[in-house]
């Protein structure tokens, strides 16, 4: 399993503006909600993918990612690694070109297979630390 280089992390972030966030809480003490809220700030657009919440960060959630609407540059998950095999079904779904799974998430069999399918996988990394890093 290799990650993108930071260089190429940098340039993923610098391109996107639009990141739908599985798993997001809405529950400002859930480290989901502190790294969405940071990227929140630093400009980017926040869509939270979470059935069991209505909102998060004051935008509208959405069941699942068929429901979000328009481009989306970046899926970023906040689950567990058992989750990440459907996950990467639904996310193959849509036309993102970027799966990221937070620091701790992995599973190398779905990094393979989204990688072989044209996607950029990037695993077991924190979003907002890259992007504190890439900056």
């Amino acid at each position: 399993m290799q990650n993108p280089s930071r260089e190429e992390i940098g340039s993923i972030l610098n391109q996107s503006k639009r990141i739908a966030v599985i798993g997001l809480s809405d529950n400002p003490s859930r480290t989901s909600y502190g790294v969405s809220k940071a990227m929140q700030d630093a400009g980017y657009e926040i869509v939270p993918v979470n059935p069991t919440i209505t909102e998060a960060l004051g935008v509208k959630a959405v069941s699942s990612l068929d429901e979000v609407e328009g481009k989306i540059d970046i899926v970023n998950v906040f689950r567990r690694s058992e989750f990440l095999p459907a996950l990467a079904e639904e996310f193959l779904k849509t036309d993102a070109p970027v799966f990221w799974s937070q620091l701790g998430v992995m599973d190398e069999q779905v990094f393979d297979e989204l990688q072989a399918k044209g996607r950029t996988v990037i695993m077991d990394r924190c979003i907002k630390v890259e992007h504190a890093i890439t900056r």
